[in-house]
């Protein structure tokens, strides 16, 4: 049996051509790539994977721990600090349904908890005068951002992103993601800039307009809270559960006894049991560990879990 204790993980770091400095120079995340866009806080896929930093199971990978395929969909959640200094791709993501028989993999529900956001940023969130012909006349077009709902985001906005919701970040905002762990994005813009290696990425056309959804703001958010809402909740769907604490002098009590329970600190400085934590801190409370004390000066964190 393993031991149960509180699992700081390594994060694994992703550089694509929008990311920024952010996440090293304010995170602490110690990498050498020039646009650091991603870094996965918690991860068990065959494209990333963390490594256990702390305690007797220290340089094992989560996978191991758990006892869980590294080359396989069944770890249910992917979540991410993303520093999006350049706008990312107009996408939008499968339902398991679709993805399943297309790509193998499951699909794409997701929730963005905006962390910090400069003067004026944007998102694209969802559509509008949605019809299928239209949308891809203005692909054709190049009109396309005529038909994108943009919404102006601050410091502790949350968007719930179900499959089939089109959607962007903008410039200047740092998210915390947390998501199914999938990784099936459908370009259907992407500003007409090149890759890595110069050429266009790849849009996903076809693909996009089978699963799109011109979602209503009620409609996302009877999704959002389909399992339930407390003062704490960010999210609760069939998915996962996702809230948020602040630490500062009382005391809290956590408890991983039913399901694991993984922990991204925002800002401040504290303890998780017997691990110290700071902003940027990833910690994972395995299945079983019950009643695990948190303190804290400032400590803010977002709690998730998989339903």
């Amino acid at each position: 049996m393993k031991p149960l204790y509180p699992l700081k993980l390594k994060p694994v770091f992703k550089e694509i051509i929008w990311g920024g400095q952010r996440l090293k120079q304010e995170y602490g995340k110690d990498c050498d790539f020039e646009k650091l866009a991603e870094s996965w806080e918690l991860t068990v896929r065959p494209d990333g994977m963390n490594v256990i930093e702390n305690g007797p199971c220290a340089g094992s990978t989560l996978a191991d721990y758990l006892d869980a395929p590294a080359n396989g969909p069944a770890f249910p959640l992917l979540i991410k600090l993303i520093d999006a200094c350049d706008k990312l791709s107009i996408q939008v993501h499968p339902d398991d349904a679709y993805a399943q028989a297309h790509e193998g993999e499951y699909g794409k529900t997701e929730m963005w908890y905006i962390v910090d956001a400069l003067p004026g940023a944007k998102l694209v969130y969802g559509l509008k005068n949605y019809d299928k012909e239209t949308f891809r006349a203005a692909v054709a077009n190049g009109t396309l951002e005529d038909y994108m709902n943009e919404v102006e985001v601050k410091k502790g906005d949350v968007f719930f992103i179900p499959s089939g919701c089109v959607h962007a970040i903008g410039a200047g905002i740092l998210i915390a993601e947390i998501q199914q762990s999938s990784n099936v994005t459908y370009r259907v813009y992407d500003y007409n800039r090149p890759g890595k290696d110069g050429k266009p990425r790849e849009l996903h056309v076809e693909k996009a307009l089978d699963v799109i959804v011109d979602y209503k703001p009620e409609d996302i958010e009877a999704i959002r809270f389909a399992c339930g809402r407390s003062s704490t909740s960010l999210a609760d769907c069939r998915y996962f559960a996702v809230d948020r604490y602040v630490v500062d002098g009382a005391p809290l009590t956590l408890s991983a006894r039913d399901n694991f329970l993984h922990l991204l600190c925002l800002a401040g400085e504290g303890m998780v049991g017997d691990v110290a934590v700071k902003k940027g801190d990833s910690i994972f409370l395995p299945v079983g560990l019950d009643a695990v004390a948190v303190t804290g000066c400032g400590l803010e964190l977002i709690a998730s879990r998989a339903k």
